[in-house]
């Protein structure tokens, strides 16, 4: 190690030794070219780095599959409860939409991630709630990204472990409709005023949800007991590793 030392020393003696004895202006020209070099190198190291994140990038977004699980309803459905169920199942991000009719634009922010939609319903207090269900699930059912992305969604009627709670097949038949009465409403307003819509069902047909053409399904538990086996289903059949 000392001989190693006393080489470095030397050779540190020896370039001292033949700086001073060069002109001041080549030693500024030499330093000069040096940094050049160094900056071009770096700029160099720089766009291949750039480069290479930007293709890692791409191919991860190529390759990626949504793992989101967009919560919504009305307030007061059990969302909350069942946004904390969400451990029981395999790795997945659920993103909370607020019921509340002002902040449904949130909406628009978290579809083109989602994987998947949940509904939910409180099948207790259903009949009063029923009006403003069917008005939120038709402005789901008719979003642009939805349909064309086919996004999956499951209506979870929620409370249904209470005796005076509605069945997921009444609750299903009274959506319908509630939401073909929105259909035949809007399908009377010039189409320049809901050119983000899609329009539902078929002409001169009752409206039900197996006209659409994502995948809707209808089911029922009871988030603050733990019987949320339906969604639990519904994550691992659309929430894909």
């Amino acid at each position: 190690m000392d001989e190693w030392i006393r080489q470095a020393e030397a050779w540190a003696g020896q370039a001292e030794h033949w700086i001073r004895q060069q002109p001041p202006e080549q030693i500024y020209v030499a330093v000069a070219v040096i940094a050049v070099t160094i900056l071009v190198l770096v700029a160099v190291i720089n766009m291949q780095l750039l480069c290479m994140f930007d293709c890692l990038t791409a191919s991860c977004l190529k390759s990626s599959k949504p793992n989101t699980i967009v919560l919504s309803g009305l307030s007061g459905s059990g969302k909350t409860v069942l946004f904390y169920q969400k451990g029981k199942v395999k790795p997945v991000h659920v993103i909370d939409v607020p019921g509340h009719a002002r902040l449904k634009s949130k909406l628009d922010e978290v579809l083109p991630q989602a994987a998947g939609i949940v509904f939910v319903v409180d099948a207790l207090d259903f009949l009063s709630s029923m009006q403003a269900a069917a008005e939120y699930m038709y402005d789901i059912l008719t979003k642009a990204t939805v349909v064309k992305k086919r996004i999956p969604v499951l209506i979870f009627c929620n409370k249904t472990d209470k005796v005076t709670a509605h069945s997921k097949e009444f609750i299903k038949k009274q959506l319908e409709k509630e939401v073909n009465k929105l259909r035949e409403s809007r399908n009377a307003i010039s189409s320049a005023d809901i050119s983000d819509e899609v329009r539902l069902g078929l002409p001169g047909e009752a409206f039900n949800f197996s006209q659409c053409q994502n995948k809707v399904i209808v089911d029922e538990g009871a988030g603050l007991t733990g019987d949320v086996s339906a969604v639990e289903q519904f994550i691992r059949e659309y929430v894909k590793p």
